[in-house]
């Protein structure tokens, strides 16, 4: 059964007062290398369907919602049944809200789209002979390349039917050698814009610089972050940005004495973060999908549409993550998450480069890992650097030193920026699991707190 068609055999089947039903089809393709050699490769499936039981009380609205994979013809009544009577069981919905309707896509009856193994065609030419150069220069290359492509049909009782096809994509790619580890890695749609020969020459400068080996205890040092691990940073930042645990009192966007943050300032540079369904590269999903409720979305908001949204605005603090409940409580605008994430600096920053020739002295990171929260109340994080922390004298990387445990609260960073560098597509390190869509600048800190040093390697 097609999922569309699954959707609406289900809205048909339901007793509900009113219904919305999810069908997600995916596919994925991978490739995997190790030791300069690809090692394996294959093509995936999967589907998910979710149904969303609505029983009007006196009281107000209650949700019921049960998802399950791999559910067949034959199982949509059981799932319906399911979700109606975990409605019945439950309490009127806090996020409770009219849900969208007559709103429709045209390609709704079009087949679920589907990606295959000859996504990487240009990719695995280019993988061998980076393996081969490898090779001779006595170095290994490790990774793997994904591609995933999800259609996503969203149906309710009231009329809604929108269906979104969503790419997504990643490359990452490790060398180890003599002078330690580096990584690179990318994001993308389509692998059409992947350049393998570029990621694997950065890899082969990584290594040269890390031949030299410089240690340095523990401090703060002027650092040139680059976009992956900048990208880690703000998409916590953005994770963090919920309106209604900010009203609450339980974030670092709370404001003394109750409300939120929103309008103050934030940083001296004129940076903005935002988000746009239509960003070029990075596109996503243009309407709501929540597949349940929680503090930071609704399964009322279903289908509502997304647009560009800046979070923050020449420095400040413009807008928080809001369900049409959190919206309605703070008396803000009606600001729900988005699938993307763009930092930009003042018009013509510099390259990477460019900052790093600029560098008196200084660190330049390659990545971030093992992201973790300390103290909400100052969004401090702590975490290590990974695959490459170089010295930088006179505007020259002049070695590798020894990794760090840093301490940094990405929302202080912001108020200590001394230059922003151009904005490009990134890929996070940590964060790559969960978030590919980002566009970020290089920064550069001049105290970024590294708090000991560490023994990874």
């Amino acid at each position: 059964m097609r999922p569309q068609d699954a959707v609406e055999r289900a809205l048909a089947l339901s007793r509900a007062d009113e219904c919305v039903v999810i069908a997600d089809e995916a596919s994925t393709a991978n490739l995997r290398w190790a030791g300069n050699t690809l090692t394996t490769n294959g093509v995936t499936r999967s589907n998910r369907l979710t149904v969303i039981a609505l029983r009007h009380t006196a009281g107000g609205v209650a949700a019921g919602v049960v998802s399950r994979s791999a559910v067949g013809a034959d199982g949509i009544e059981d799932l319906v049944r399911a979700a109606e009577a975990d409605a019945a069981g439950n309490e009127p919905a806090e996020d409770a809200a009219p849900l969208v309707t007559a709103a429709a896509s045209a390609n709704w009856d079009d087949d679920p789209a589907e990606t295959g193994i000859g996504v990487f065609e240009g990719v695995a030419p280019a993988l061998g002979e980076a393996f081969a150069a490898a090779s001779a220069a006595d170095r290994r290359l490790y990774g793997f390349a994904n591609h995933e492509l999800t259609s996503t049909f969203v149906g309710s009782s009231g009329g809604l039917r929108l269906r979104h096809d969503q790419p997504t994509g990643l490359l990452e790619l490790n060398a180890k050698g003599s002078g330690g580890s580096a990584w690179a890695g990318v994001g993308t749609a389509d692998f059409a814009d992947v350049d393998v020969p570029a990621l694997a020459a950065d890899l082969s400068r990584r290594l040269d610089w890390g031949e030299r080996r410089v240690d340095l205890p523990a401090g703060r040092y002027e650092t040139v972050l680059p976009p992956s691990a900048v990208a880690d940073l703000m998409i916590y930042l953005y994770w963090s940005a919920g309106a209604q645990d900010a009203q609450d009192g339980r974030t670092v966007f709370s404001a003394p004495g109750g409300g939120t943050r929103v309008g103050a300032k934030l940083a001296d540079l004129p940076v903005t973060l935002s988000s746009d369904p239509a960003a070029p590269g990075l596109e996503c999903a243009p309407f709501v999908i929540a597949h349940a409720s929680s503090r930071e979305s609704s399964v009322f908001d279903n289908g509502l549409a997304l647009g560009r949204t800046d979070w923050i605005a020449d420095g400040a603090l413009a807008a928080l993550t809001q369900t049409r409940h959190s919206a309605e409580r703070t008396g803000l605008p009606l600001t729900p998450a988005v699938d993307n994430l763009t930092m930009t600096g003042p018009d013509g920053g510099a390259s990477l480069e460019d900052m790093v020739a600029r560098t008196e002295r200084g660190l330049l990171l390659t990545c971030l890992w093992y992201i973790r929260e300390v103290d909400s109340q100052s969004l401090l994080l702590t975490g290590l650097t990974r695959d490459g922390v170089y010295l930088v004298e006179d505007g020259e990387v002049v070695g590798a030193v020894n990794n760090f445990r840093f301490n940094e609260s990405p929302v202080d960073l912001l108020s200590r920026l001394t230059e922003v560098g151009s904005t490009g597509p990134t890929l996070p390190r940590e964060w790559s699991d969960y978030f590919t869509r980002a566009a970020m600048p290089a920064l550069r800190v001049p105290d970024f707190n590294m708090s000991t040093v560490s023994q990874a390697s």
